[in-house]
């Protein structure tokens, strides 16, 4: 019998298994977006553009490798490090619903009034404000449910449900946060070279979208751990802030340039939620549990990335 080539690269995955989430994540989805960013919705080196869908690219340039990427990278590490067991658990975060009406109404109703809030901190942002179209209003509830199905499935089962317990277990909650606060962002980071976001002042708005998300990250790490690890609960609130600012912010304030507000919008916000939860929360950001290494290493795989 020949000899099992990929027996080294299982040991390693199942020795790190954070690690290998990270590295399966962004390489899988870079892989994938490689030719979105090479064609003309991106850099332009080869002379084909991707079909547009509801009126942009992005569905097809964008959401194969982010299906890629975090949920299917957290699938197949749990499916290597519980087998199918592990799968069944991990599938039935998917359904863990239960929780109090006031986080859906931090994630419906909150994160509007946030970035709404927020705005005013621009300069001429009083005198821009308008009441949205009524197509932007018709729209805004469709949207989001897009916006749950594509970046909110994509992403949230892995950066939440897989990672987030993994680095809170080993590092601590706000060290955890901050440790996954950047690779949530790198992760995007060639979309920058694509009609994603091309056109933004470049380096301005990476460094905002860098700043943004690691304190929305905090937020979102307080929001999984206050609703007992609700998935349902972070996919409508990550869905909802990109729904919100995409189809009915620009409509409040549209003479406002999208592209080069919204992230600085977002940072100013959540940026100071974030500051009243750490001081709130004494830096727990809500976590509770406090598992020994055997019990961690039952739930998340025995590895020694966790203890």
């Amino acid at each position: 019998m020949p000899p099992d080539k990929s027996r080294p690269v299982r040991t390693f995955l199942r020795r790190h298994p954070l690690t290998g989430f990270f590295l399966l994540a962004y390489g899988l989805s870079w892989l994938a977006w490689l030719p979105y960013m090479l064609s003309e919705d991106g850099l332009a080196v080869f002379r084909f553009r991707y079909p547009s869908v509801l009126g942009t690219s992005q569905f097809l340039g964008v959401m194969p490798g982010a299906y890629l990427g975090p949920i299917f990278s957290a699938y197949l590490m749990t499916r290597l490090l519980e087998g199918r067991p592990g799968v069944r658990r991990w599938l039935r975060a998917f359904l863990r619903w239960r929780a109090g009406a006031r986080w859906y109404l931090l994630a419906l109703a909150g994160v509007p009034a946030i970035m709404v809030t927020a705005t005013f901190a621009l300069p001429g942002a009083a005198g821009a404000l308008s009441l949205p179209a009524a197509p932007a209003v018709l729209a805004f509830l469709p949207m989001l449910l897009v916006q749950l199905v594509t970046t909110g499935l994509a992403e949230e089962p892995g950066w939440r449900e897989y990672a987030l317990p993994r680095v809170q277990q080993r590092y601590g909650p706000m060290a955890g946060a901050l440790i996954l606060g950047p690779l949530w962002a790198g992760w995007h980071l060639p979309l920058f070279l694509t009609g994603w976001r091309m056109g933004a002042s470049a380096l301005g708005t990476v460094v905002e979208f860098l700043l943004f998300t690691l304190v929305l990250n905090i937020v979102v790490t307080w929001l999984f751990n206050s609703t007992r690890e609700s998935l349902p609960v972070v996919m409508l609130f990550h869905a909802n802030i990109n729904n919100f600012g995409s189809v009915l912010w620009p409509a409040f304030f549209p003479a406002i340039p999208v592209l080069d507000s919204r992230y600085l919008v977002g940072l100013i916000g959540f940026g100071a939620l974030a500051l009243v939860i750490v001081v709130a929360t004494r830096g727990r950001l809500g976590y509770r549990r406090m598992e020994t290494c055997a019990n961690a290493g039952q739930r998340y795989g025995a590895a020694a990335d966790i203890c």
